[in-house]
C-alpha cells in the first residue's frame, strides 16, 4: 500500500457522482446511426454503463477503480475527463485533470518531440509561461535524447509513450488519471514511473488508478468496485482484496 496516504488529512471533495446513469444508444452498423439523424429509427438498443452511481473522492487521495470488462469503469474515467456527461445525475470536478490513458494519443507525427510538448499543453489548456516551465522536466523524464528534436513519426511506439507519460506526469494536474498505463515500457521506465507517482501522491495530488492487476495495492488505500454499472463496494484496499480474494487473479 502506498506509503503514509493513510495517515493524510483529506482535503476538500474534488470529485463527485451524484445519482449518475449513463445510458448509451448502441447501432448495429454506421449506416442505421446515420438514417437515425432523419428518421425516427427503432433499429437500436439501449445499453446501462452506469445506474444510479454516487460517490466523492477527495483532495488527496488515492482511489483505485476495478471491475471486469463492462463494468463502467472506462464510462466513470469518461465522465471525469469531460469526454462523455452523464444521461441522469450530476457529475462534479474541480481542477485540473491529467489522464494517463491514450498515451501516444494527440501528438501530431509532423512535429517534433519538443514542439508536441507543446500542442498537448494547449490541449490542457496550459499557456505559453507554464509550459515553458515544465518543458525541460518532460525532456528530463523521458530521456529521448536528440530524438526530442526530431518528428514524432520517426520515435518507436517505446518513445512515444515516454513522452506522452512524461508530459501528462509533469503538466502539474490536481488530478492524476491512470488507466494500465503502467504496462508498457521496460523496467526501468516503469520504475522511474511508478516513483513520480508515489511522489505525486505525498503532494497531496488525487491520483485515480484503474487496473486488473493487485499493483494497485502500492498506490491506492481505497477502493471503489463496480460491477454492471452500479458500485458494489467502496472501502479500503485490504477490505476489497479480503472481500474478493478473486481480484486480479487470471
Amino acid at each position: 500500500m502506498s506509503e503514509n496516504t493513510s495517515a493524510k488529512k483529506l482535503g476538500k471533495p474534488i470529485i463527485t457522482f451524484r445519482n449518475v446513469t449513463k445510458i448509451y444508444t448502441l447501432y448495429k452498423n454506421s449506416r442505421e446511426q446515420f438514417f437515425a439523424l432523419f428518421y425516427n429509427s427503432k433499429k437500436f438498443k439501449r445499453h446501462k454503463a452506469l445506474e444510479d452511481v454516487s460517490f466523492q473522492i477527495h483532495q488527496g487521495e488515492s482511489v483505485a477503480i476495478i471491475g471486469q470488462n463492462g463494468a463502467g469503469k472506462s464510462t466513470v474515467l469518461k465522465m471525469i475527463t469531460g469526454v462523455c456527461f452523464p444521461t441522469s445525475g450530476d457529475v462534479e470536478v474541480e481542477g485540473r485533470v491529467s489522464a494517463l490513458l491514450e498515451l501516444t494519443a494527440g501528438f501530431s507525427n509532423d512535429m517534433t518531440g519538443r514542439e508536441n510538448i507543446y500542442f498537448k499543453g494547449y490541449v490542457l489548456g496550459m499557456k505559453d509561461d507554464e509550459i515553458k516551465e515544465i518543458e525541460q522536466k518532460v525532456i528530463e523524464f523521458a530521456d529521448l535524447g536528440e530524438y526530442i528534436d526530431q518528428p514524432v513519426r520517426t520515435y518507436s511506439s517505446g518513445m512515444k509513450v515516454r513522452l506522452g507519460f512524461a508530459i501528462n506526469i509533469n503538466t502539474n494536474p490536481d488530478i492524476l488519471v491512470i488507466d494500465e498505463a503502467l504496462s508498457v515500457g521496460d523496467a526501468a521506465f516503469k520504475k522511474k514511473c511508478k516513483d513520480k507517482i508515489h511522489e505525486m501522491i505525498q503532494e497531496d495530488i488525487t491520483v485515480l488508478y484503474v487496473s486488473h492487476n493487485r499493483d494497485i495495492q502500492d498506490f491506492c488505500d481505497r477502493c471503489i468496485y463496480l460491477q454492471k454499472g452500479k458500485v458494489i463496494f467502496d472501502g479500503t484496499m485490504q477490505e476489497t482484496l479480503e472481500r474478493y480474494p478473486e481480484f486480479g487473479k487470471s
